[in-house]
């Protein structure tokens, strides 16, 4: 989660580039800089640490200039250095980019642009950006379609912000693929870029949102849209937001829910960031707790949650037994006590909570500890109680969730357990270094992905329209995507209050499909993971009962389409980590089920966040 910030105007851009960055430290806090353009030159000042430390480098002598750009950083690609903190400049100075997101071909297009004379000094996928962007300026273009034919090269979720001293006074941003936001601010005689919509509220309420695909060229007085095919955008039209913290929060959607689904990407990206590492392949969890030595010696896995954080915690089980190569098991929390299991240091306790302070999962810890296994915690609260009984924690790092009904928590625990798994195959053996590599490589290609399919929102509302009336649903899945079935009808009764179940397709004909009939949706996921020649069958024997199809598809996959009634299609994907995309189309569909119902899909009726009773 990366903090962007741009100024052209009147006024003197270096103040300004660093009180935005401050509003937005929360967003990442590894590496800062910012960049001034004046008189034609660009001056770039940047460093490693907290924003504190450029702050009281600089000892106010600001660099002087009324345009510039400022970013405070997350490291994916490279250590948090100065070399590698953000802004990034391409071979001759002129070109300066900020960037949130990952460069996924970036080995490539790196060693594409070194073959042609381009000098890249340091370890960022970013660094690849002002040199695509050289390269097309030197052949002519100016600089809002050097960004975009930029756009076309570099593969996965993005914003972008650049500037150039050969167009001063200009500032371009960019979305691609939902990684995180991009606003631009109007103020009288200047402009603003922001990623996030609370750094500008002191200096302006009137804003507009980029949407996936959208590019903006900004001067002090006005600012042109285009789409990423180049085509003006004429009617997007600056709204005024209420100062208020709450209607900040919600940016351009309606509901935090909306809101917190849409951030998927970028609290997926949080997630690894700095934890993947890319060159050498390795996976580094800061406050993991627990020895090597402690994790070679574990001869087997418990995980523990509830509600959605149980759901993870399933597929958790699959990870560490096919990646890290250790027999798991999963449990309900409030059920965990009850069994009197049988776990002991040999054992290694994984607990998956929000908040950390869900009573059944802390009990569950406290009879751990009890029994001397060493536990992890898969939490999104720093310093919850869970991260206190926990020997170590994997924090997610997505930030407050405000909807009663878990989202973004779910896919950033998802990613979590994924690398968790990650690095106990590799500290046990399991995992050699080039099959690591891969692991980490497919885990990278998740944020771009879900970006893309939060493009289906569109579809998925016309298929909510059809179905909101119905009071029963039934989703099957199989393997992988099993937890998946069970969270598609969680969301959906939690928010729209549908009788809903979620069943492994393999039990179908042990009960639930006496209850198929015309007035029965189905929620099919049934992508080319291993199970779709399974699930084909199981979407026959639906059809055959004239129950209603929704399939989950891979794209491309024709025949499947063709026996849905509704068809939504996910890009092609790693078995393993296609729960991430899965989920989303679900997510959607019960947030637009419950609108469309009319209910209160933030605080739906008798649930809280967190359940602190048993």
């Amino acid at each position: 989660m990366c903090g962007i910030i741009g100024y052209t105007g009147e006024r003197d851009a270096a103040p300004l580039l660093l009180a935005g960055l401050q509003r937005l430290e929360y967003r990442g806090y590894d590496s800062a800089g910012i960049a001034v353009l004046d008189d034609g030159e660009i001056a770039v000042v940047k460093g490693a640490g907290k924003l504190s430390a450029l702050r009281d480098g600089l000892e106010g002598a600001y660099p002087p200039g009324r345009c510039g750009i400022g970013h405070t950083r997350w490291a994916t690609h490279g250590k948090p250095t100065t070399d590698n903190a953000h802004p990034h400049l391409d071979c001759s100075g002129a070109i300066v980019v900020i960037h949130n997101g990952i460069v996924e071909n970036y080995l490539e297009l790196r060693a594409e642009l070194k073959a042609h004379g381009h000098d890249l000094r340091s370890e960022t996928d970013t660094e690849v950006i002002p040199h695509l962007i050289e390269a097309r300026m030197d052949a002519g273009d100016d600089l809002l379609t050097a960004l975009r034919q930029t756009l076309v090269r570099i593969r996965g979720a993005h914003a972008i912000v650049a500037m150039s001293k050969r167009e001063a006074g200009r500032i371009v941003a960019a979305r691609a693929g939902n990684a995180g936001g991009v606003v631009i601010g109007y103020g009288d005689g200047e402009m603003f870029v922001s990623s996030d919509l609370p750094a500008l509220l002191t200096e302006t309420q009137r804003v507009a949102f980029l949407s996936d695909g959208e590019i903006a060229s900004i001067t002090a007085s006005s600012v042109q849209y285009v789409s990423s095919a180049g085509d003006r955008i004429a009617d997007k039209q600056p709204q005024v937001v209420p100062f208020d913290p709450v209607s900040a929060a919600k940016g351009a959607h309606k509901h935090f829910m909306l809101k917190e689904i849409m951030e998927q990407p970028e609290c997926i990206m949080d997630t690894f960031r700095g934890r993947a590492i890319f060159d050498p392949p390795g996976v580094a969890l800061e406050s993991i707790g627990l020895a090597d030595d402690v994790l070679r010696r574990v001869s087997r896995v418990v995980l523990i949650g509830m509600g959605t954080s149980m759901h993870a915690a399933m597929l958790g089980r699959t990870y560490f037994e096919r990646i890290a190569g250790i027999p798991a098991e999963v449990d309900n929390s409030s059920e965990f006590r009850y069994r009197r299991a049988l776990i002991g240091p040999d054992t290694l306790v994984v607990s998956v909570a929000q908040s950390g302070e869900t009573v059944d999962t802390l009990e569950a810890m406290a009879d751990a500890q009890r029994r001397r296994a060493p536990q992890l915690t898969i939490c999104n609260t720093p310093g919850a109680q869970s991260t206190r009984i926990a020997d170590g924690v994997v924090l997610t790092r997505c930030g407050p969730e405000v909807a009663v009904a878990s989202t973004k928590t779910l896919t950033a625990s998802i990613s979590a357990l994924y690398l968790l798994a990650c690095h106990v195959g590799r500290v046990r053996g399991v995992l050699d270094a080039a099959r690591l590599a891969e692991r980490i490589g497919a885990l990278a290609r998740a944020p771009g992905l879900v970006g893309e399919v939060l493009g289906l929102d569109a579809r998925v509302r016309e298929i909510a329209n059809a179905l909101a009336t119905h009071e029963n649903f039934l989703f099957l899945a199989r393997g992988a995507q099993y937890p998946m079935a069970l969270e598609g009808a969680l969301k959906l009764k939690e928010v729209s209050y549908i009788h809903a179940e979620g069943y492994p397709a393999g039990e179908m004909k042990h009960g639930p499909i006496a209850l198929i009939d015309r007035t029965m949706p189905v929620v099919a996921i049934a992508l080319d993971d291993g199970t779709r020649e399974k699930m084909l069958s199981n979407i026959e024997q639906v059809r055959a009962r004239e129950g209603i199809v929704v399939g989950i598809v891979t794209a491309g996959d024709a025949e499947l389409a063709a026996k849905c009634d509704f068809a939504l299609e996910l890009p092609p994907y790693e078995p393993l980590l296609y729960p991430l995309l899965s989920a989303v189309p679900m997510q959607l569909l019960s947030y637009h089920i419950a609108t469309k119902r009319g209910c209160d899909v933030d605080q739906p009726r008798n649930l809280a966040k967190t359940v602190t009773v048993e």
